[in-house]
Order: structure tokens, then sequence, then C-alpha cells
């Protein structure tokens, strides 16, 4: 076989068995959320400083449309203080949703530090506390990215919203138009992928950008199910699919629905679904595995990617395989 031919074969097979190491993707969760306050610059610098090859956040839009990095649609007490120091201690149905608020107004809310003695606070002991820290727009977090020198990290940007409550973000298409305008004006549309629990937003995405990547986060979980539904007209999570007409697999539903990456709990996952999401040519990305235990499992089962709050237990597992770094 000629030189080249064989190169091309070998690197085909390496990327077929999804463990390959020049194509293993790093992502470091909401920056590096068990290191530094989530989805904040120095959570994002600190994922850089270890090393990942994607960061991974969340999107939301305020009032006067701008596309701002935060998890929950809704200010989040454990996490917001106001300008004079205190905790937000609004009812639950009363406290203000980022949709609500000017950026302006967002920006009086200090995300610096985990309040303590909350269960989030017992989850994250080695969270270092930023005092003084806002929810940033994704642009400021293309310009950190930008000014850090980095040419090759990705991004694997979130939009979060839920079919089941509509008051509290923009519709779908509204966030996608508002993420494709910074992506776009930002000139970031190569170094993207787009995920979504609410595969309304993804179906949205392929139709207005096919050339960016979309990935179909899925949970089977008690504590979140977006696969599973009564009825025959499938999940509102995954737009009107539903899994029994795929044989109750989420990888062929994930592949008739356009994606190019299945995003699963890693808890929903055995090695068998992960070489048949494969075999369809999907890459598995699994979220978000930070037990030491679990990281070499999956690495064991040849995982294509890792969503950790630790990447730098990913890296240092990655390093303990000989396995290249980002």
């Amino acid at each position: 076989m000629p030189r080249a031919n064989m190169l091309v074969s070998v690197l085909s097979i390496t990327t077929l068995l999804g463990g390959c190491a020049s194509t293993f993707d790093l992502q470091g969760h909401r920056g590096a959320r068990g290191l530094m306050p989530e989805n904040t610059l120095p959570a994002f610098a600190k994922a850089l400083e270890i090393g990942v090859t994607t960061l991974e956040l969340d999107t939301n839009v305020t009032r006067d449309g701008v596309v701002v990095i935060a998890h929950d649609s809704v200010l989040n007490p454990d996490l917001a203080r106001l300008s004079d120091g205190k905790w937000l201690e609004t009812p639950v149905d009363k406290r203000p949703s980022i949709f609500s608020l000017t950026f302006a107004q967002l920006q009086q809310y200090d995300v610096g530090r985990i309040k303590p003695g909350t269960k989030y606070a017992e989850r994250y002991p080695a969270q270092h506390a930023v005092d003084g820290t806002r929810i940033p727009r994704l642009a400021d977090l293309f310009a950190l990215v930008r000014q850090s020198g980095n040419e090759r990290v990705r991004f694997n940007i979130e939009t979060k919203l839920s079919p089941f409550e509509r008051d509290t973000t923009p519709g779908p298409e509204a966030i996608v138009d508002a993420l494709l305008g910074v992506i776009t004006a930002e000139k970031m549309r190569s170094r993207v992928t787009i995920q979504s629990f609410d595969w309304r937003t993804l179906k949205i995405a392929q139709q207005r950008a096919p050339e960016i990547p979309t990935v179909y986060l899925s949970a089977q979980q008690k504590f979140l199910d977006t696969i599973n539904a009564e009825g025959r007209e499938g999940s509102a999570w995954s737009a009107g699919l539903n899994v029994r007409e795929f044989g109750g697999s989420v990888a062929r539903m994930v592949k008739a629905a356009g994606g190019a990456v299945w995003s699963p709990y890693f808890g929903d996952v055995d090695q068998a679904k992960i070489m048949e999401a494969q075999a369809l040519g999907l890459k598995v990305v699994v979220w978000t595995v930070n037990a030491v235990q679990d990281i070499e499992r999956m690495l064991d089962w040849k995982v294509n990617g890792i969503i950790s709050d630790y990447p730098n237990r990913v890296r240092e597992a990655l390093k303990r395989r000989g396995m290249a770094l980002p």
C-alpha cells in the first residue's frame, strides 16, 4: 500500500474507534466549575491555563438582546449577590429572569462565590471565590480567548431554555438568531458547536447555519429525563421525536435529527451504546464526569470526549494513558 494511502487508512481506523488521542475532546464544563466560579471569565481563563480542547458554556439572552453566559434562566440565589453584598433572597416565583433584565441591570449582581452552607457549596468545596465577578457576555469570552493568543480552543455553546418554561426566555428562533449574530460578528463560526437539551433550537440552527455542528444533549435520569415521554407525540425536549420509533435508541434518534455529536449524561451509557453511536458516524461526548474512576471508565469505553468540572483530572488521565494533550 502506498505510504499516503496507509496514513489515510490509519487515521480512518483511529477516528472510528473514537479513542484517538489527537481527536479527543477535553471540555471544561462551565469553564472549570470545580475550581472557579461557573461560567465566568476567571473559570474560562483557568480552563485555558489547564489546557482544554473546548470551553463548554451556557447562554441566555437579556431583555435588550445581549447574549450572556449563564446556566440558569432565573438568577440563582446560590450564586447571585446584590451590589450591597447581600445574597439574593427573593422568593422562588419572584426571582428575576435574565430575559427580564437589561445587561446593565444584570451587571449589578456579583456571581464570584458560592453561598456558604448550600448544597452547591458542599459539592464544590475547592472552588476559589473571585469577588466582584459579573455575568459576562459571550463576546467577552471571545475577547478573552483572543487576548490569550489561543487560536485553537473551541466553544461548545449551549442554548438554555425549556419547552416547559416559556416565559423566562425568548423563543427558540430568537435565541438562535441572537446567538448566531454574535458568533458571526466575532468571526467564530468555524470554532463553535451549538448544543441543547431543547432540540428545537438545534433544528433551527441546522437550518440557519448548516456548517456549524450541532450537539444533542440527553438525560434519562430521575433528576432530568429529556427522552422518555408518554404518548405518541414524543418528548417536548426532542422536538417531537419519539425514541420508541427508533427502537429505544437515542443515538439513532440523534442521527435522524441531523446531529453531529450525541452528548448523553455519562450514567446513561454503556460501551455498546457508545459503539452504536460511533458506528452511525456520531461522536460521543459525555457529561459531566468528575470522579477519577468514572473518567477512567469513559476512556476505557473510547468516548470521543468528556465534559468535566475538573478538566485537570481528565487531562491527568489522558497523560497517564500516553494520549496527546491539548
